[in-house]
C-alpha cells in the first residue's frame, strides 16, 4: 500500500462472517484500501461508532442480528457524519424507496462487484468532500473573523455597501466624514457622500452595477462630509462579501495635491513598516486579480505562506520586544530568496505570503523548496541571541479549478497547517490540477501496459469449469481474462478493460483472448481432450466487424475444433448490435462454432430475441442467483425460463453458484450446466476432474 493511499475505516454488518470476508474481497481486488471491521451485535455497533473513527457503515438488508435499522439507528445516535450504504442481492422498487428513505445514502448489489466497488468509492468521495468543505467553512470563518479585526483597525477608510446603503464602516471612515458612530451612517445611501456636482455620474455608477456591470477600480469626484464641506476623493471598489451577502467594498482617499507626495503615499500606504514588505492589504488586491486571473483561464500561478516554526517558543526565548527585529530579518531573508520573482507580504502577525505568476507546477514546488532551504541554515540575530529558524510553507498552485480568493486561501492555510503539524521545516503544495495530471499519467501507463500484454506475454488466460448437472461427456470451461502484475499478482480486468475500451483497444483484447483459446483448443485435441471453452465477445468487436471471418481463419490455421469454440455475448449487447451478432453467427455458424446469450432473462422478453439469433447456450441472469434457495420468486422466474429454453432446444447455464442450497435448488429447476466459486474458483490450470 502506497504511503498516501487513503484507507476507508468501514464498520461491515452482516451476519455471516463470510459474508464480510466476501465484500471485503470485492473492494481489495478492486483497489480499493480498506480498514474493516464487523461489530458482533447492536451494542458493539454503537460503541464503535462513537469511540472509533469510522468512515463509512456498509450494512446488508438481509442481516437479523443487527438489522438495517439498528445500523441505521445507531449512525443517527452517534450524530457524526457517516454514510450508511445498504447491500442486497438484488433490488425491487419498494424496497428501493424505503431504504433510501430509512436513511441509506445508497443500495449496492453485493453480487455485482463493479457495481459495490462503484458505490463505496462515490460514497467516500462525496464524503471528503463534505469534510473539506467543513474544513474550509471553518478555515473560511476563521480567515472572516481576522480580517474583520483587520479592517476594524486599518486607517484606511472603508466601508461596505449593499444596494447603494452602508451596512459597515471603520473608525477611520467615520473620521474622513465627522461621524462619530456607525450607527449615524447606517443604512445611509452613499450617495449622500457625494458633492452634488458629481451625485449625477455616481448614480449612473449606481445603475450599472445594478445591471451586473463590474465596478471600476477607482473613481475620482468630490466627497461631502456630514458638516457639509466637499473634498477631492478617490474611490476604490471591490466585489466582497458581508456576513454571507455579496456586497461592495469601498475604501475612500482623500487625493493629494502633490503628485509626488500621492505615490510615495500609496507606497507608504501598500508597506508593512515593521519589516518593510507589502502588507496584507495589497497583498490580498494582488492576489484577487491573481485568482480572477485563473477564472478566466489564465493559470500557472501560486501563493505560498510561509511560516516560522515555534515562533511561540522563539518569542520566550529571545524576548517580544524583539519580535520586530526578528521578522524583519526573516522578511530580509523571504525579499533576497524571491527577488523579483514575486510578490513578498507580511501577511499577519508573524506569518509571509509570497505570489508568484506564470509559475508551472514544478517551478512552484521548486520556489517552495528554495524558500525552506534558505531558512533552514539561517542563523538569525535578536537582541542577543542567535536562533537557527525553520520555515512551514503551505501553498496552492492558483487554477480554473480553484479560482476564488476563499478558497484559495483556505487550501493554502489548510496546506500551512499541514507542514506545521508535520514537525515543520517542510513544504506542501495543494494543486487541483495534481489529480487530473496523476489520472492522465495513470491511464497512459495503462494503455502502454495493456498494449505491451498485447504483444508480449502481459496477459493470462484463468478457467472456470462449467459442470453438466446430467452428466454430459467432455469439458467445458468459461474462458477469464487476468492481467499478469508486476510482483506476480493477478490483475482483474475490471482494473483494465474500462481503459481498454476508452482507447480502442478492446477490440484487440478481444481477438487476443479468442486466439489464445483456439490455440488452446488445438493443443487440447492433440492430446486427446474433448474440451470446449466459452469465450467472451465485446460490442467494440461487434462494432468493428470482421471477428467471425478472423475466428475462421484462426481455427483453420491451428487446426482446432471449431465445434468446441462458444462465443459468449451479453442479451442486452446483442438487441443494440443484432445486425453485427446475426453477421458473425452468419460467418462462424458452417464451421461448428457455437454462440451463448449471458444475462439471459435482464430484459423484458428475452424469448422474442430468439427469433433473430440461433444461440445454444441461455446463460441465466446472475440477479436470480442472489440468495436463490430461500427466494421462491427467483426460483419461480428461472424455471419458467428453463422450461421455456428447454421447449425451442436450448440448454441453459447457471453462474454465480453460492452454497449447497442453491444447487439442490438448481438441480430441482432442471437448468443443464453450473457455474461458480461454490464448485470451483477460476485458475491458470485446466484439471478441474469432471468424473
Amino acid at each position: 500500500m502506497a504511503a498516501n493511499e487513503t484507507v476507508i475505516r468501514l464498520l461491515l454488518v452482516e451476519d455471516q462472517l463470510e459474508d464480510a470476508e466476501h465484500l471485503i474481497s470485492i473492494l481489495r481486488n478492486g483497489g480499493i484500501a480498506i480498514r474493516p471491521q464487523r461489530p458482533q451485535d447492536a451494542a458493539e455497533l454503537a460503541t464503535q461508532l462513537a469511540e472509533g473513527a469510522v468512515d463509512m457503515v456498509l450494512a446488508s438488508l438481509d442481516a437479523k442480528i443487527v438489522t438495517f435499522a439498528d445500523a441505521v439507528w445507531a449512525v443517527n445516535a452517534s450524530r457524526k457524519d457517516i454514510p450508511i450504504v445498504a447491500t442486497a442481492s438484488r433490488l425491487e422498487e419498494d424496497r428501493v424507496v424505503e431504504t433510501l428513505v430509512a436513511g441509506a445514502r445508497d443500495i449496492a448489489l453485493r453480487n455485482r462487484p463493479e457495481h459495490l466497488r462503484l458505490i463505496v468509492r462515490n460514497e467516500f468521495a462525496v464524503l471528503e468532500d463534505r469534510r473539506a468543505l467543513r474544513r474550509i467553512e471553518a478555515e473560511m470563518n476563521d480567515s472572516e473573523r481576522r480580517c474583520n479585526s483587520l479592517i476594524a483597525s486599518s486607517r484606511d477608510p472603508i466601508a461596505y455597501v449593499h444596494e447603494g446603503m452602508h451596512i459597515r464602516a471603520n473608525e477611520a471612515y467615520l473620521e474622513m466624514f465627522g461621524y462619530e458612530e456607525f450607527e449615524e451612517i447606517e443604512g445611509l445611501p452613499l450617495l449622500d457622500m457625494i458633492a452634488t456636482n458629481d451625485a449625477d455620474r455616481f448614480k449612473q455608477l449606481i445603475r450599472d452595477l445594478a445591471k451586473g456591470e463590474p465596478p471600476p477600480r477607482t473613481l475620482e469626484l468630490r466627497a461631502r462630509r456630514a458638516d457639509g464641506s466637499d473634498f477631492d476623493a478617490t474611490m476604490e471598489f471591490a466585489q466582497a462579501k458581508y456576513e454571507g451577502e455579496s456586497c461592495l467594498q469601498i475604501i475612500f482617499r482623500q487625493r493629494a495635491i502633490d503628485a509626488d507626495m500621492a505615490r510615495e503615499l500609496d507606497e507608504l500606504r501598500n508597506r508593512d513598516q515593521a519589516t518593510g514588505l507589502f502588507n496584507r492589504r495589497y497583498f490580498l488586491e494582488q492576489l484577487a486579480t491573481a485568482v480572477s486571473a485563473a477564472a478566466a483561464g489564465r493559470n500557472n500561478q501560486v501563493l505560498l505562506l510561509v511560516e516560522p516554526d515555534h515562533y511561540s517558543a522563539l518569542m520566550l526565548d529571545i524576548g517580544i520586544a524583539h519580535s520586530d527585529e526578528l521578522l524583519a530579518r526573516l522578511a530580509a531573508r523571504l525579499q533576497e530568496t524571491i527577488g523579483d520573482s514575486g510578490i513578498c507580504a507580511r501577511f499577519s502577525d508573524h506569518d509571509f505570503a509570497v505570489l508568484k505568476t506564470n509559475s508551472e507546477p514544478g517551478e512552484s514546488t521548486a520556489l517552495a523548496e528554495g524558500i525552506r532551504a534558505a531558512f533552514e541554515g539561517f542563523i538569525v540575530e535578536a537582541g542577543e541571541r542567535s536562533v537557527n529558524i525553520t520555515v512551514s510553507i503551505g501553498g496552492v498552485q492558483i487554477g480554473e479549478k480553484i479560482a476564488s480568493l476563499q478558497q484559495v486561501l483556505g487550501k493554502a492555510s489548510q496546506a500551512s497547517k499541514s507542514s506545521s503539524s508535520l514537525g515543520g521545516n517542510r513544504a506542501e503544495i495543494f494543486d487541483p490540477s495534481a489529480r487530473d495530471r496523476a489520472e492522465t499519467e495513470r491511464i497512459a501507463a495503462w494503455v502502454q501496459r495493456i498494449q505491451n500484454a498485447l504483444t508480449g506475454d502481459g496477459f493470462v488466460l484463468h478457467f472456470q469449469p462449467m459442470i453438466s448437472m446430467h452428466g454430459q461427456p467432455g469439458e467445458t470451461y468459461e474462458t477469464l481474462l487476468r492481467m499478469k502484475g508486476a510482483n506476480g499478482e493477478v490483475i482483474q480486468p475490471t482494473n483494465f478493460l474500462p481503459i481498454a475500451e476508452e482507447h480502442g483497444l478492446l477490440d484487440d483484447v478481444d481477438r487476443w483472448v479468442a486466439a489464445r483459446a483456439i490455440e488452446l483448443l488445438a493443443e487440447r485435441k492433440k492430446a486427446g481432450k474433448d474440451t470446449t471453452l466459452f469465450v467472451k465477445v465485446t460490442p467494440n468487436s461487434l462494432m468493428e466487424g470482421g471477428l467471425g471471418t478472423w475466428i475462421v481463419e484462426q481455427l483453420k490455421k491451428h487446426n482446432a475444433p471449431g465445434d468446441r469454440l462458444v462465443l459468449e455475448i451479453a442479451e442486452s449487447k446483442v438487441f443494440t448490435n443484432l445486425r453485427a451478432t446475426q453477421e458473425l453467427q452468419q460467418a462462424i455458424q458452417p464451421h461448428g462454432c457455437r454462440m451463448a446469450l449471458e444475462h439471459f432473462g435482464s430484459g423484458l422478453n428475452s424469448f422474442q430475441l430468439l427469433s433473430h439469433v440461433d444461440p445454444t447456450f441461455l446463460k441465466i441472469d446472475r440477479a436470480l442467483m442472489g440468495d436463490l434457495a430461500k427466494n421462491t420468486e427467483s426460483q419461480r422466474k428461472m424455471r419458467e425460463i428453463t422450461q421455456e429454453a428447454h421447449r425451442v432446444g436450448k440448454q441453459v447455464i447457471a453462474e454465480f453458484v453460492q452454497d449447497a442450497a442453491s444447487m439442490s435448488a438448481l438441480f430441482s429447476i432442471g437448468v443443464d450446466y453450473v457455474e461458480g466459486h461454490f464448485l470451483a474458483s477460476a485458475s491458470p490450470d485446466m484439471n478441474y476432474d469432471f468424473g
